[in-house]
């Protein structure tokens, strides 16, 4: 299969993504944050701490593969955004994850319960 080709039941490139990467680029739909922003929404997440080389060097993969942007905010603190690559990159991981999930009507109606409620 070319490149150029799209199979519509998998997530793309979400699939390449670790956990960890595809929770940066879900904390960083709500809003642009500095990188500290960040490790503490992870760390709240994870309900452990997450250290500096673990975060940076992943938000700088994420920036070089164009889901995230990276600007500077100020001489000491860059700000993350999620580029539009990257919103449809959780949109694709978050259809994939439905497909999987919505197995009757019961299902589909909590799944929308649950987009209700986040609303």
């Amino acid at each position: 299969m070319s490149e150029a080709q799209t199979v519509t039941d998998t997530p793309g490139i979400a699939s390449e993504l670790t956990a960890f990467q595809q929770n940066i680029l879900v904390i960083l739909g709500e809003e642009p944050r500095y990188g500290l922003a960040i490790k503490r929404e992870l760390e709240e997440y994870y309900d452990d701490e997450v250290n500096h080389g673990r975060l940076y060097p992943n938000l700088d993969d994420l920036v070089e593969m164009g889901l995230v942007e990276k600007s500077e905010l100020d001489k000491r603190t860059n700000q993350y955004a999620l580029t539009e690559e990257g919103y449809e990159t959780v949109k694709s991981q978050l259809a994939w994850e439905f497909s999987k999930l919505v197995t009757d009507e019961a299902r589909t109606e909590d799944l929308h319960a649950l987009v209700d409620a986040a609303n």
